[in-house]
């Protein structure tokens, strides 16, 4: 399953989670927002429709930050993940999900699948120790 991720940044520099309604895969879990690339659909309009229906943003800057393989056993994902440096609009969870606006030292408090391991450590890394001037 090829998914597209973002990982929004706000002003602060701080990062928005949502979590995983109970009767989905991995439910329970925090996690960073996107949803399936359809057939056909570049993987910038499918960050951008994904992130639009389940927060009700816009894209207006984002860079690509990392792809992360994982197999669950029960399922294999593909997370082409891409850090959103700028948006228009409120993030809510317009599928009833709850929303958490988080820290980088915050992060270990958060409960995450698997997958999003890799993106918690490429934050650290990548993002939050980077320059703004070299962040994308």
């Amino acid at each position: 399953m090829h998914v597209a991720v973002g990982v929004i940044l706000d002003d602060l520099r701080r990062v928005l989670l949502t979590r995983r309604a109970a009767h989905s895969h991995q439910g329970g879990l925090w996690e960073f927002p996107g949803g399936k690339v359809e057939p056909g659909e570049s993987l910038h309009n499918a960050l951008a429709r994904e992130l639009h229906e389940e927060l009700g943003i816009l894209v207006r800057r984002s860079t690509p930050l990392l792809e992360v393989h994982h197999d669950y056993g029960d399922r294999q994902v593909l997370l082409d993940v891409h850090v959103v440096w700028e948006f228009d609009g409120q993030a809510l969870g317009r599928e009833g999900q709850p929303l958490a606006w988080v820290a980088g030292e915050e992060l270990a408090k958060y409960r995450f699948p698997a997958a999003n391991e890799p993106i918690v450590a490429a934050l650290s890394t990548q993002v939050w120790g980077l320059e703004t001037g070299l962040s994308g």
